[in-house]
């Protein structure tokens, strides 16, 4: 669960599949294969979301596990997007191989209403700012911050959250480390 997935540092074997996937009992934005998580994250994800809910906000999956043939289509559809630009798409899109969604341990995370799905908005919104106060108590961490885009190779995602753990989580949000690479003592990961 700590395992760092980053462009200097694949999965392997480049192919791997997680054991395990398991669909989680919340709201779902996305089909179920696009949904499943890996058992411990599931469980995690559900305590998470019945906590938003009790404190009345809507949580909704928007995108969990992906295989590395989806990752293949995913980032082609940023190359092709931003033009065939390579780099533009390595800000937005991990190459297939490199992508934590492959892990089955991150997810992205919506409001139930859809506002700002996928968007630097999702940070403002009361679904956003519940997440930012609170995944840790859940062992979740905010994988790509703005203004880490330095250390991580990613733009800011304020809605892609990553399991690593309570122990983590607690440990980084007391240490103030705002990044994997910064919590393991791991070089930066600008670029593949």
């Amino acid at each position: 669960m700590t395992v760092v997935v980053n462009k200097k540092r694949p999965l392997d074997p480049i192919d791997y599949f997680p054991s395990g996937l398991v669909l989680p009992a919340v709201p779902l934005a996305v089909q179920e294969p696009n949904a499943l998580l890996r058992g411990d994250t599931a469980a995690a994800v559900q305590d998470l979301f019945a906590a938003a809910a009790d404190d009345g906000v809507g949580l909704t999956l928007v995108s969990g596990y992906r295989s590395y043939q989806d990752q293949v289509s995913t980032y082609e559809h940023w190359v092709a997007q931003n033009g065939g630009d390579t780099a533009a798409a390595d800000r937005i899109s991990a190459r297939a191989g490199f992508s934590e969604h492959q892990t089955g341990l991150a997810f992205d995370v919506g409001q139930d209403d859809g506002a700002c799905t996928l968007s630097p908005c999702f940070a403002d919104t009361a679904a956003g700012q519940w997440m930012a106060a609170n995944a840790h108590r859940f062992g979740f961490i905010l994988r790509y911050p703005d203004g880490a885009e330095g250390i991580t190779g990613f733009s800011g995602e304020s809605w892609h959250y990553r399991y690593v753990g309570l122990d983590v989580a607690e440990a980084m949000r007391a240490e103030g480390t705002v990044t994997l690479e910064e919590h393991f003592g791991l070089p930066a990961a600008p670029g593949y």
